[in-house]
């Protein structure tokens, strides 16, 4: 009985996990399409300030430039995230599967000890034990 509990209390304390490291990994995601946001506000700021908006221009604004090259560094790593955040999601599935496969059996054997009792407690004894040879 020790057994299934611990497998038990494993597999829920895994698909906690996974569910935690998915809510993080969406959370980096917003946080980063949010920062990205802001950088382009204050890009359109800076150049609206110069007026000078190509950026191949030799008077273009090297504070314009860091903040397009963050802004693009962002969404490379929001990609990435993305990426990992799909497999997290697989991840999650699985451990749920296999969450709600030993709490299943962990109730057809619960179930089955309590039938067990019953007869027991009716005086009828199990059919592989019974005394019909």
């Amino acid at each position: 009985m020790k057994a299934r509990e611990t497998v038990l209390r494993l597999r829920r304390f895994d698909a906690d996990e996974k569910r935690r490291k998915l809510a993080d990994l969406e959370m980096m995601i917003r946080d980063f399409e949010q920062m990205a946001v802001d950088l382009d506000r204050q890009i359109q700021a800076e150049e609206d300030r110069t007026g000078i908006r190509d950026r191949n221009h030799h008077a273009y604004s090297t504070f314009a430039k860091s903040a397009l090259q963050r802004r693009d560094n962002l969404k490379v790593s929001g990609d990435s995230l993305r990426e990992k955040l799909e497999k997290a999601r697989l991840e999650l599935e699985e451990a749920l599967v296999e969450l709600t496969k030993v709490e299943q059996n962990d109730t057809h054997d619960q179930s089955r000890g309590q039938q067990a009792l019953s007869r027991m407690a009716r005086g009828s004894t199990p059919s592989r034990f019974s005394s019909n040879a």
